[in-house]
């Protein structure tokens, strides 16, 4: 049965709830594959209740035109925000974002989100909500001196992770294994007393590849990766310091 994704009541958030409830049904009507994210996942996989400013609804990026062209025949102001990775529908204060990527293209949204996603309800609307690994791995990359979701991802694992995929989390952050050691380490810092939920094995593959890291011989040219998880604070190291940002794709 579909866990439903309770909400926080008050008149303040009514405007909110009825924008949500709007949106959710003109796609529910539509048949248009998408899938909430967010807080509203992060609520039904940690049961830690935010006051969210918007809606976050994720979908490939092919579907991407289809979905505003829905919203604005619906009388929404739409936008592409970023080619990247974001688009809105917008209606007065509310707003909806539209999210098919992340701003470094590693987390594109495909056919495997929507095969791992877990149905859930919410305002009385059937939705899909994106897998929990899904959520870590677009957290590992926000970074921000304005906004850092590493206490999210360590709440996930808390909560959830005895249910998490650790295999498909590897295989998609491979690439990037150095952001998924320092989560780990930062998870074993805040519950020392709960380091077992990560599986031993994985601490090992890392701990191997930080260890084998450490022998070998350090790029010849100068490199930032800053960029990938912060696209401001390492601007400086790209444009006056002469290092080069490398956009390897993980998996």
């Amino acid at each position: 049965m579909a866990k439903v994704i309770e909400l926080q009541e008050g008149i303040h958030r009514q405007a909110a709830h009825d924008f949500y409830r709007e949106v959710l049904g003109i796609l529910a009507e539509s048949n248009l594959d998408y899938m909430v994210g967010g807080g509203f996942a992060l609520r039904l996989y940690t049961d830690i209740i935010r006051d969210t400013k918007d809606l976050d609804i994720f979908c490939k990026g092919g579907d991407t035109p289809a979905i505003l062209k829905l919203f604005k025949e619906n009388g929404f102001e739409t936008e592409l925000t970023d080619a990247r990775w974001l688009a809105k529908a917008i209606k007065g204060e509310q707003f909806m974002d539209i999210i098919f990527n992340n701003p470094g293209n590693h987390c594109a949204v495909d056919d495997s989100w929507f095969e791992r996603s877990t149905p859930s309800e919410l305002l009385g609307i059937k939705v899909k909500v994106i897998p929990a690994e899904t959520l870590i791995w677009s957290k590992l990359y926000v970074q921000n001196r304005e906004r850092y979701d590493g206490a999210d991802i360590n709440h996930l694992i808390l909560r959830y992770g005895d249910k998490l995929d650790w295999k498909w989390l590897w295989q998609h952050m491979e690439t990037h294994w150095q952001l998924l050691l320092a989560q780990f380490l930062s998870f074993q810092f805040v519950y020392p007393s709960e380091r077992e939920i990560i599986p031993k094995w994985l601490f090992d593959e890392l701990f191997r590849r930080a260890q084998n890291e450490l022998e070998m011989p350090p790029p010849k040219e100068k490199i930032c990766r800053g960029p990938l998880i912060d696209q401001t604070q390492y601007a400086i190291d790209i444009t006056e310091w002469d290092f080069k940002v490398v956009t390897i794709r993980s998996v």
